[in-house]
């Protein structure tokens, strides 16, 4: 059984929501990216979602973009990415940890290649915003032959024959992105989106997880009953922007994501 399994299914058993936040490697600091993914484990994270600096993340808005190209300008390539990955399960062998990144960094190393080094290195999945899934399969069929989870995506736009396609070929979780528009968007409409992950819920047999406009305790707990779970990325990245140093980095992780596990916790279990 693979980690995302294994936490999925102790979820699930105790009527608990998955709270998923995300933090780009290498920001704040270098230093201060390992200390973080602990940070955010005691607070209370049951999956971690590790960005992959990227020069041209077309799927973020401007506080995402701005923690990569801190990142990048401090040498968060991806070797340096899944070296954090191995160094952070120097003492976390079960906390799940997928990457989420583009496409270009892992067709330089091959599929299969980029594949076997992450799971060489703790990860256990990668989610690559855009990767459309009529090109998917060879990733998919890379990822899969060394244990590595093709995290799939679908949004407010995709169609019902689409999702289809996406629940049937979907590995760990399914990430349902709340709004047509990129990370930090600043309105959802909650009504909406719950109708949707309603739907899309009842279609798909793995985990669905909400992401983009998830930014605090009282969105998070609007959401929860529709979904698996929660992700929460840029409000995340924002509080833990020009921190001092790994300790206040951490302070402020775990003071950001407390509160949101209390509301994940006080939400109703999922409805199937």
């Amino acid at each position: 059984m693979t980690r995302l399994q294994a936490r999925f299914d102790a979820l699930a058993g105790a009527g608990r929501k998955a709270l998923v936040p995300f933090v780009t490697a290498g920001d704040p600091s270098l230093e201060a990216t390992v200390p973080v993914l602990h940070a955010l484990v005691a607070a209370g994270a049951d999956v971690l979602e590790l960005g992959v600096p990227f020069s041209d993340p077309m799927a973020d808005g401007p506080v995402i973009q701005r923690s990569s190209e801190r990142a990048l300008a401090r040498g968060a390539g991806l070797a340096w990415v899944l070296d954090a990955v191995r160094r952070f399960r120097d003492t976390d062998a079960v906390t799940p940890v997928v990457l989420m990144g583009y496409v270009n960094p892992v067709d330089i190393r091959g599929p299969r290649a980029f594949a076997r080094a992450a799971v060489a290195a703790g990860v256990d999945g990668a989610l690559l915003v855009d990767l459309p899934p009529e090109e998917a399969a060879e990733y998919r069929e890379a990822f899969d032959a060394e244990g590595l989870a093709l995290v799939a995506l679908a949004s407010p736009t995709t169609s019902d024959e689409r999702l289809a396609t996406l629940c049937a070929n979907a590995r760990g979780y399914l990430y349902y992105v709340s709004l047509a528009g990129v990370t930090g968007a600043a309105v959802v409409d909650p009504v909406a989106v719950a109708a949707r992950l309603d739907h899309v819920r009842r279609q798909c047999p793995l985990p669905v997880l909400v992401g983009f406009g998830i930014k605090d305790a009282a969105t998070a707990a609007a959401m929860a009953p529709h979904a698996d779970g929660v992700v929460v990325g840029s409000a995340l990245v924002q509080a833990l922007a020009g921190a001092g140093d790994p300790a206040d980095a951490g302070t402020r992780a775990a003071a950001f994501l407390a509160p949101l596990r209390t509301a994940l916790d006080g939400a109703s279990a999922p409805l199937r």
